[in-house]
């Protein structure tokens, strides 16, 4: 295998990392294999069990998702299954980073729905102590339309308490030379 300039071996893609019962093994197999710090990028739902949490503290970075202020708006926007609430993942979340001592981003999807509500989030995301916090748009085809940069910037401007805070538009975009090209966009259409 040629070496492959990376920051991070990440678990993430199409499905939840998290679910896998074997996740604190692979993290492991995948930094001693790739010889890489380790990512996991997880939509926060199962980091209400304890032995999920405790695999994730084996991660290097562990980029959990939240999307809402409250439970009306976190069962708009995520639609959750399995009577997960917000108020759970929340208190997981704090949990974890109690133990944690790699790094925390925090992940905060913004649209239509809860642009609103930006201050409300970056109140929650305080309490949490995030090392960063990444404020997103859907930027990949889907049913629901991106904020403009100018809203995100608005967003943003609601986080000026915490440090390490980017937007998807600020963010720096790497030049990334995929392995397989057409396995590439059958996975990750251009908009």
């Amino acid at each position: 295998m040629k070496d492959i300039p990376a920051d991070y071996a990440t678990f993430s893609g199409v499905g939840e990392p998290t679910l896998a019962s074997n996740l604190g093994e692979a993290i492991e197999l995948a930094r001693s294999t790739l010889r890489l710090p380790v990512a996991v990028l997880t939509n926060s739902s199962l980091m209400t069990r304890e032995d999920v949490r405790n695999e994730l503290v084996l991660a290097d970075m562990v980029v959990a998702k939240l999307d809402a202020p409250d439970e009306e708006i976190f069962h708009q926007v995520n639609r959750p299954a399995g009577g997960r609430t917000l108020g759970q993942i929340i208190q997981a979340i704090s949990l974890f980073r109690e133990k944690y001592r790699g790094k925390l981003a925090l992940q905060m999807m913004f649209i239509e729905a809860n642009k609103d509500h930006a201050g409300e989030m970056a109140n929650i995301a305080e309490q949490l102590s995030p090392d960063e916090v990444q404020l997103n748009a859907p930027l990949r085809p889907c049913a629901v339309r991106p904020l403009p940069p100018e809203d995100i910037n608005s967003i943003k401007g609601e986080f000026s308490s915490l440090n390490n805070v980017m937007t998807v538009y600020e963010a720096p975009k790497p030049e990334v030379v995929p392995l397989n090209r057409k396995e590439t966009r059958r996975r990750r259409p251009e908009v």
